[in-house]
């Protein structure tokens, strides 16, 4: 039986803290494993102590955009001390959204690129978050020799698609895959290679599972989508997916 890898998942997010102890059993039992990503260096602690936890949580840390004009030193020296104990780096990106100045798009911009850095160095790798931002994205990331990317929720369009697949990187797809036309279309032109599937949990779709917070245990489901789509057999289509997980994360 295939392992499911969830590519893209917040489990040290306080809205999983009362229910953690049954999320781990759950995953244990249905063989899934959790590239947990974290936000900042609180979340950074908290995804390592859940990886001591379950071997089936594979910690990434990193400083999200949306964290980046606070206190990120901290957060790269963690990458420093605990390099051999981190699965990756993530979340880390780009967005204005987060944003009011050219001068904390500079900030913003600096620390990605030191994370990238950190990646690098220690062949680790990233989780990425491009909203609206991809080029940008990118650009910045030619300067680096990375051992594996994934675009998470990938959003851009058919052209840069079709970029981000000759570069080799990775795009995952999420619960949004099972009623949005546009993703499925996207899937469709995804080198199956290249594929990885994720919930983004515990951010909440008005459009499937009632608006509930995200389990990862919603993941059988997007792969069931996702092998209609490209028209695989779920079992192969599990198959392809642990593969995928493997070299993003192993090389």
């Amino acid at each position: 039986m295939s392992w499911l890898y969830d590519s893209h998942i917040h489990l040290s997010d306080q809205e999983y803290k009362s229910d953690i102890l049954h999320i781990i059993n759950a995953i244990e039992i249905l063989k899934l494993k959790a590239c947990c990503v974290s936000m900042d260096h609180q979340t950074s602690v908290d995804t390592l102590n859940l990886s001591k936890k379950s071997q089936n949580i594979l910690p990434f840390i990193g400083v999200h955009p949306e964290m980046a004009q606070k206190d990120a030193l901290s957060v790269f020296e963690m990458i420093e001390q605990k390099n051999k104990e981190i699965s990756g780096v993530g979340e880390i990106g780009l967005d204005r959204k987060y944003i009011t100045s050219e001068e904390e798009w500079n900030v913003q911009k600096k620390v990605f690129s030191n994370q990238l850095a950190l990646a690098e160095k220690f062949k680790k790798p990233v989780s990425i978050h491009s909203r609206k931002t991809l080029g940008d994205v990118l650009e910045i990331i030619s300067s680096f020799n990375l051992t594996g990317v994934l675009l998470h929720w990938f959003d851009g369009n058919k052209r840069q698609l079709k970029h981000v697949m000759d570069l080799g990187f990775f795009v995952s797809y999420g619960p949004v895959l099972l009623y949005a036309n546009d993703k499925q279309v996207l899937l469709s032109q995804t080198n199956t290679d290249q594929v990885l599937v994720e919930t983004d949990g515990p951010v909440k779709f008005s459009h499937c599972f009632n608006y509930k917070t995200t389990q990862i245990q919603f993941l059988p489901s997007v792969v069931h989508c996702a092998s209609e789509t490209l028209q695989i057999s779920y079992k192969n289509m599990l198959k392809q997916l642990e593969k995928n997980s493997q070299k993003f994360l192993y090389g």
